[in-house]
């Protein structure tokens, strides 16, 4: 596991349930369909993550930023993305149930859906493709 938090090599369909990847720059990791449920992604750089199909629940990703990454048919529910950054991400079919994008940048995210964003919540700091709104999460002194 340890050569993969390091980038040295791809980590298709491994377990790295509840990995630390905090503030690490990761960027071109591959970790197709690999599961990294409740995983610490925070303040990491992971440009161009291949994460397509992976199981990304419940993860921490608080500052994340994930420029270009494949997010397609990943799932995502139930994960923290505070102030994360999606630049040209691509989220395609991604589950993002229960998903908080408080403060985040998804305004380049490709992919993304209304019927998406409608399972998640977000707040007034949240950025969204044009023509995309979100719901207000509770408890972020947002009205529900």
């Amino acid at each position: 596991i340890q050569s993969v938090l390091d980038g040295r090599q791809a980590c298709q369909r491994c377990d790295l349930f509840q990995a630390d990847f905090s503030y690490r720059d990761l960027a071109g990791l591959n970790v197709t369909s690999a599961r990294l449920r409740q995983a610490n992604l925070s303040l990491a750089t992971l440009d161009r993550l291949n994460a397509a199909g992976a199981d990304l629940s419940v993860a921490n990703g608080f500052g994340v930023r994930l420029t270009g990454a494949n997010l397609t048919r990943a799932n995502l529910a139930n994960a923290n993305f505070v102030g994360a950054y999606f630049g040209s991400a691509n989220l395609r079919n991604a589950n993002l149930k229960g998903a908080v994008f408080a403060g985040a940048d998804l305004s380049g995210a490709r992919g993304l859906t209304q019927a998406q964003l409608n399972e998640s919540c977000g707040d007034g700091a949240t950025t969204l493709p044009e023509g995309l709104s979100i719901p207000a999460c509770r408890g972020l002194g947002a009205t529900p």
